[in-house]
């Protein structure tokens, strides 16, 4: 595990103690190594390698990280050789209140020197095709009023967390396709940037963090400026209108 690619993320997310050799990862900075690079024959139109492999074809192409759940078991250190083991826990298609969606889990583990030092639970969701004649779905709204820590985000940001994650879902750094293909309002914030961003938080709070599980329930904007808020245990992430982007706990 390459401690310059740890490094380039602690940049990216302007964290301000450097990583050393051999020193334990923040949480969740294994998203940046065990990339699985694939061919451009064997991407899909969205910029993701299409799906039959890990995750069977369920006939919906529209791709989001619904959200997940980690435990840590022993800290995962830099410089250091690890594997990742992955499998598909479930995958079933059903019928939504919006049309048809698949829901799938994957569960990747992560190991160093012998240990299980990380689980990882990716919750998938899997959709029709844009429709710009269906009404999009109604966000929730967070009528807590807890200040919390303002997060700006910008497309430069965006693109240096998909080239260190090697995520080449195009929502992320290509405007055309995200407001066009997809029907988003601009560029789409990573449901995994969001994530890191309250696993910080989490272990700030939490110094002897375990477990943190969180669900994605509204898209951010590369052009919004957000709010994360947490307190204790448990905490959140909303949008400049009150929408709620993210809920996490952790312990």
């Amino acid at each position: 595990m390459d401690p310059a690619r740890a490094e380039a993320l602690r940049i990216t997310l302007g964290l301000p103690t450097q990583i050393e050799a051999r020193a334990a990862l923040p949480p969740f900075f294994h998203q940046a190594y065990f990339w699985d690079a694939q061919p451009a024959d064997a991407l899909g139109a969205d910029g993701h390698p299409r799906v039959g492999g890990l995750i069977p074809d369920m006939g919906l192409p529209r791709r989001m990280w619904a959200g997940g759940r980690l435990e840590f078991h022993v800290p995962l250190r830099c410089g250091l050789a690890a594997e990742k083991r992955s499998e598909c826990v479930s995958a079933e298609r059903k019928e939504g209140r919006s049309g048809p969606l698949a829901l799938v889990q994957l569960r990747h583990e992560i190991w160093q020197d012998g240990a299980l030092c990380v689980t990882d639970l990716q919750d998938l969701v899997y959709r029709e095709a844009h429709d710009p004649a269906q009404a999009a779905r109604v966000a929730p709204i967070t009528e807590d009023a807890t200040p919390g820590e303002v997060l700006q985000f910008s497309p430069t940001l965006l693109f240096r967390y998909s080239a260190l994650t090697f995520n080449g879902h195009r929502i992320h750094y290509d405007r055309d396709y995200a407001m066009g293909a997809e029907g988003y309002a601009g560029l789409v914030l990573h449901g995994p940037l969001l994530a890191q961003r309250l696993m910080l938080a989490a272990a700030k709070a939490l110094p002897d963090m375990s477990w943190f599980s969180f669900r994605a329930t509204a898209p951010l904007m590369d052009f919004e400026t957000a709010e994360l808020v947490w307190t204790g245990g448990s905490g959140f992430l909303r949008g400049p209108d009150q929408r709620l982007c993210m809920v996490a706990e952790a312990g």
